[in-house]
Order: structure tokens, then C-alpha cells, then sequence
């Protein structure tokens, strides 16, 4: 069975580039696509973090995750670099971990 779903899923994704190379050339020159595309991986991106952090078994949480990542993102404005943002939001999650 997982190694069905596995196959089915590399075909699925297979297709979906090969559908995006088969795109006629006029339909990627349009300014509307051009203006958009540049912001799929951003939303992507987000919508990935905003799951991953404010949701467990389907039901809407508020843990130490939103807290590493608050700090995180203050971290990111600040401008420090990606290791130095990556280790604050780690160390604020285990030290919250570990006080509660």
C-alpha cells in the first residue's frame, strides 16, 4: 500500500512539471502571471509555518511554538543572521518547554 501511494504521488508530481513545461510560451509572458508567480512560494511558505505552528490534530493550538516563533520573527527584522534566528526560536521553545 505505501509503496503504491509513493508511486502515485511521484507520477502526480511528474505530471504536474511536465503540465508546466507544456504551457504555451504566450500564456507565461502575461504581466498578471508574471506579477504573481514571484509570490506563490512566499504564500506557500507561510501557509506551511501558520499550519505547522498554530494547529495539532486538526484543532487550532496556542503553545510554545507561537512563542519561538514570535521570537524568531523579531529576530528576522532585526536582521541576524539565519543560524542566529534558527537558535533563538529552538532555545525559546525548550526553555518554554521546559518552565511549563
Amino acid at each position: 500500500m505505501t509503496w503504491a501511494a509513493l508511486l502515485v504521488a511521484a507520477a502526480a508530481c511528474y505530471a504536474m512539471k511536465l503540465a508546466g513545461l507544456s504551457l504555451p510560451h504566450r500564456l507565461l509572458q502575461d504581466p498578471r502571471v508574471q506579477r504573481t508567480v514571484p509570490l506563490l512560494p512566499v504564500a506557500l511558505l507561510a501557509a506551511l509555518i501558520a499550519t505547522q505552528t498554530f494547529s495539532s490534530g486538526g484543532r487550532l493550538v496556542l503553545d510554545v511554538r507561537a512563542a519561538a516563533l514570535a521570537v524568531a520573527g523579531v529576530a528576522v527584522i532585526l536582521r541576524a543572521p539565519f543560524l542566529v534566528v534558527v537558535v533563538a526560536g529552538a532555545a525559546t521553545a525548550a526553555l518554554l518547554r521546559l518552565a511549563f
